[in-house]
């Protein structure tokens, strides 16, 4: 076993985060991580107290990957910063599903708000270029990127989660059109959308404002 001082408290984390990469959640233990670094599990339990004090750090560096990662973006000279993001999003599924369930499927977001999620502060650059891009609203801007998000995390738990083949071409056309009609509904509303200047419009409120019976 190498000298105690020659396991670092982050050589334990990457070799966390590598066993976390290969095999998954259900697997990362102290002997996994141990056996990752080829040491004793001394090492381990010398600068985490427990396995779930090291989950956490491992948590904070990883969602510090991802966001790295799906905000990998030209944001100057992108035509659609809201769709590259999505494909990025997508993609760190598809390419880091171990990583990618680690992140959103393990209760971590316990007792949190949904809206939160969708709007946090690190997403102000992509709010603040919608906006200016297809002339809304910062706030019209984070409702339409919710509206996206939601829709696109749907997607990349489906390829993360099971063994399908990933065609970026076909949701990426799955993305637009909501981004598209989500951007409508902002600036238009729902009757201008789907009944332009008011031609067949029926004389009744929209399904979901209606009674049942």
């Amino acid at each position: 076993m190498p000298p105690k001082s020659r396991i670092s408290r982050q050589m334990i984390v990457d070799g966390g985060i590598s066993v976390l990469r290969r095999v998954g959640i259900l697997h990362l233990n102290v002997r996994a991580v141990a056996a990752e670094l080829k040491c004793s599990t001394q090492p381990v339990m010398y600068h985490f107290a427990t396995m779930e004090e090291l989950k956490d750090e491992i948590y904070r560096q990883v969602d510090e990957y991802h966001t790295k990662y799906i905000m990998d973006v030209d944001f100057e000279h992108s035509s659609n910063p809201c769709i590259d993001i999505s494909n990025n999003y997508i993609r760190f599924a598809v390419q880091e599903p171990h990583l990618f369930r680690f992140l959103f499927q393990t209760d971590r977001f316990a007792n949190a708000n949904l809206m939160d999620l969708v709007q946090s502060d690190s997403l102000a650059p992509v709010f603040e270029s919608m906006a200016q891009m297809v002339q809304l609203t910062t706030e019209q801007a984070k409702t339409v990127f919710s509206a996206t998000f939601l829709a696109v995390h749907g997607m990349a738990s489906l390829l993360a989660n099971n063994s399908m083949d990933y065609n970026e071409e076909f949701c990426s056309s799955i993305m637009e059109n909501i981004f598209c009609g989500s951007i409508g509904m902002q600036k238009m509303g729902w009757e201008a959308m789907l009944y332009p200047n008011g031609e067949g419009r029926p004389d009744l409120p929209p399904p979901w404002e209606r009674e049942n019976g």
